[in-house]
């Protein structure tokens, strides 16, 4: 686990060279992703095969294309980006063969000016070489309006795209963006071939049976079941030691963590183990259990464009009288700490300094009267015709989720507001429903930060609202001035102590409006056989699997 930064003690320097490295200003590092840490060898050629248990189905297959963060599993493990971020934050090349920086004059002092230089011994699964051209068409179908992209922010300031040779290509940004480096750490590069005659790449032959650069290929997609991928014997980097890589989908909790547990799967994944089951997992002889913090954080989002949540004191009264305490320690048996900003702990761009949620019902319900929200006949509060009544949507089947529900239900309905349970399947509830803001509020776990860079322009500029057009993934419909010139600010700052102060005051005021109720942060319960050897946490990416080509079983 990644152990957080002290910010009410002095910088080190080597806190400061950690900053830098974040923020991508370091010198380019060797590309060190994944290398076996452990006692045992890894086989010569691929061998065994490893079965991760999903509570969701992976369903997205281009990793361009709109996505949730299970999907994430299946790509990192057949595609490559130029860079990939490690577990200690710092950007490392992958397709890249270095990580350019203002040191090296691979970016312009300005931030203008980006020259990435390529790997050339890379091959695309069908044998074709990996080359310039495939990043120019990668960088230029996130922006093409008539894609279905997952995420433009970044790419859209992208211009005059220049190859130079097969190995190496330069680009102008429209204006400095600090973020870039690690937006690309996310951004998979796809075969320009693979595209070619296509003539709606939305519905392309490649979305059902892609083509990567990455450690495995595509085997086969059986839906509502799992997908299998086999290695990729060509592959450029260390390994794969693996012969066959299976996402399984299993949605209910109790049943994942029970086929664990017997050994029908190998590693749990995404979900982890369930906190209640955590203690017994760490006593089974035969699994390798640890509790890792994540940069994940569950939280209750409002829509805001609600008329029930308009008014900032019934966000604050609603905060008010949730027992997040009870919560973490009756659901979650304590394993997750509170926490009262997006950003996570071991950020070095964490506030400390927020203001720490109180459970008070009385402080609760006297917020609601005295703003003029009163009891109706049916004992549920209303104002101006509009009554404090909504509903509240997860998972469905997700245990631990729909009790905590229940413990919000009750504490609500105490203080005169009605909270109906409105579940839907995983494939349907973060479609639409979710990306669209169909919701009225929504339990959900985010991972804010890409990579470990502290920008949140995606999730809470007022321009990344996709209800209202916009590109990103601002689902609750926020919107601050403030925050926006704030963002802003940062995204043109690479100094990452000059970024500091600009992401504290933010955090400041996303905490102050309550756009999202943060429960806590995840400590997650990473669970698999202890034979499988060369895992590694990663807070810094949303999937377990990101360094999947290193697994390989003991013998």
């Amino acid at each position: 686990m990644t152990k957080p930064i002290d910010t009410k003690a002095g910088w080190s320097r080597r806190d400061a060279m950690r900053l830098a490295a974040i923020g991508g200003l370091g010198l380019a590092a060797p590309n060190l992703l994944g290398r076996p840490a452990f006692g045992q060898t890894p086989p010569q050629k691929p061998a065994g095969r490893v079965v991760v248990g999903m509570s969701q189905e992976p369903t997205v297959l281009n990793p361009l294309m709109v996505k949730i963060e299970v999907d994430d599993g299946v790509h990192f493990s057949l595609f490559d980006a130029l860079f990939r971020v490690d577990p200690k934050g710092v950007i490392q090349p992958n397709l890249a063969r270095e990580v350019p920086s203002q040191q090296n004059g691979g970016i312009s002092q300005d931030g203008l000016q980006w020259r990435v230089k390529l790997r050339d011994n890379v091959r695309w699964h069908d044998g074709k070489p990996f080359t310039a051209e495939d990043v120019k068409f990668t960088l230029e179908l996130i922006v093409n309006p008539k894609f279905r992209s997952w995420r433009t922010l970044g790419h859209a300031l992208v211009r005059d795209i220049t190859i130079v040779s097969p190995t190496e290509i330069q680009w102008r940004m429209e204006q400095p963006f600090a973020p870039y480096l690690s937006f690309l750490t996310e951004t998979f590069i796809v075969p320009k071939h693979a595209f070619d005659g296509e003539a709606d790449v939305n519905n392309a032959a490649f979305n059902r049976a892609p083509i990567g650069t990455g450690a495995f290929k595509f085997g086969k997609r059986v839906a509502g079941d799992h997908v299998e991928l086999v290695a990729n014997p060509d592959y450029f980097g260390e390994g794969p030691y693996l012969e066959r890589l299976i996402f399984k989908y299993i949605p209910d909790s109790t049943v994942l963590y029970t086929q664990l547990k017997s050994g029908d799967i190998d590693m749990i994944g995404q979900q982890y183990i369930p906190a209640n089951y955590f203690e017994e997992a760490k006593k089974l002889p035969n699994l390798a259990v640890e509790k890792v913090l994540r940069s994940n954080i569950e939280s209750i989002y409002f829509n805001l464009d609600r008329p029930q949540f308009k008014e900032l004191v019934v966000r604050q009264a609603i905060y008010t009288a949730i027992d997040r305490k009870s919560i973490i320690d009756a659901l979650y048996y304590g394993m997750p700490a509170p926490t009262e900003t997006f950003m996570p702990k071991q950020s070095a761009y964490y506030n400390p300094n927020l203001p720490v949620q109180e459970f008070d019902l009385k402080k609760a319900a006297k917020m609601l009267e005295d703003a003029g929200w009163k009891k109706g006949s049916d004992g549920i509060r209303a104002k101006d015709g509009v009554k404090l009544s909504f509903a509240n949507s997860t998972t469905a089947g997700d245990q631990l989720r729909e009790q905590l529900q229940q413990f919000v239900k009750q504490s609500l309905a105490e203080i005169g507001i009605e909270m109906k349970i409105s579940n839907l399947p995983a494939a349907v509830i973060w479609g639409d429903f979710w990306q669209q803001s169909q919701f009225d509020t929504a339990i959900v776990g985010i991972t804010f930060l890409i990579g470990a860079d502290p920008d949140v322009t995606n999730r809470f500029s007022s321009k990344a609202i996709p209800a209202k057009g916009g590109r990103g993934s601002n689902n609750a419909q926020y919107v601050n001035p403030e925050v926006d010139a704030l963002l802003e600010q940062g995204t043109r700052t690479f100094d990452p102590e000059a970024r500091r102060p600009i992401y504290n005051k933010i955090q400041e005021l996303v905490r102050r409006d309550l756009p999202f109720m943060p429960i806590y942060q995840t400590e997650a319960g990473y669970g698999r056989k202890k034979k499988i050897q060369g895992f590694q946490a990663n807070p810094n990416t949303r999937t377990e699997s990101w360094d999947s080509a290193h697994w390989y079983w003991m013998s």
